[in-house]
């Protein structure tokens, strides 16, 4: 896989996403950034990272947050001319990263009142990969029905559910186990953690 979107929306562990976006590039990956309004506001909350609401601006942002590179894209959610918005143009892959319920719910209902709506609805519409990290708990009933509707349909969900096998010393190795579980999905080499039965 070339092209990946990753969608960071309003649920908490924006960290996850940030992490994903700079192993991405670092694997040279062509990566685009899609921020939902509540995705911005937690993203500042958590990380510090405040983005701009324009554009351009946002893009040069981020751009110098990660050290990069051509290889890195941002679209507003009003964008509906940005490439990935197409069938004829479809990411490779989509990965919401964190995934709130609200999310959830409206692309489980076929919903694209916004890009990375459209973009879920296009990858799932292309059989392309379809990835949710969703980052809640407890789960209600509308959750898990909504969950298991888009399973159906053919979405991946992984939930930001770290393992404890590999014996973390810090919030950065609970991070990296998560984000290493989304990068094996995509069929992407990390070295983000310790493989099971590996010390043998």
């Amino acid at each position: 896989m070339k092209k990946i979107v990753v969608g960071i929306t309003g649920a908490s562990g924006s960290i996850y996403g940030l992490r994903l976006i700079e192993e991405l590039l670092d694997a040279e990956k062509q990566v685009t950034v899609l921020l939902t309004a509540a995705g911005r506001q937690v993203l500042g909350f958590e990380t510090g990272l405040n983005l701009t609401e324009e554009p351009q601006e946002c893009r040069q942002q981020l751009t110098e947050y990660f050290g990069a590179s051509e290889n890195l894209d941002y679209y507003a959610l009003n964008d509906f001319f940005a490439p990935p918005a197409s069938g004829s143009n479809p990411a490779e892959a989509v990965v919401i990263c964190p995934c709130s319920m609200g999310t959830v719910g409206r692309i489980a209902a076929g919903l694209s009142d916004n890009l990375l709506e459209r973009v879920a609805d296009v990858a799932m519409k292309e059989n392309r990969k379809l990835l949710l990290v969703p980052r809640e708990t407890p789960f209600n009933q509308i959750h898990l029905e909504n969950l298991l509707r888009l399973s159906k349909a053919g979405a991946q969900i992984l939930p930001a559910m770290p393992g404890f096998y590999q014996q973390p010393d810090t919030v950065a190795d609970l991070v990296n186990f998560v984000v290493g579980k989304i990068l094996d999905n995509l069929g992407v080499e990390h070295q983000l953690f310790k493989r099971w039965g590996t010390e043998k």
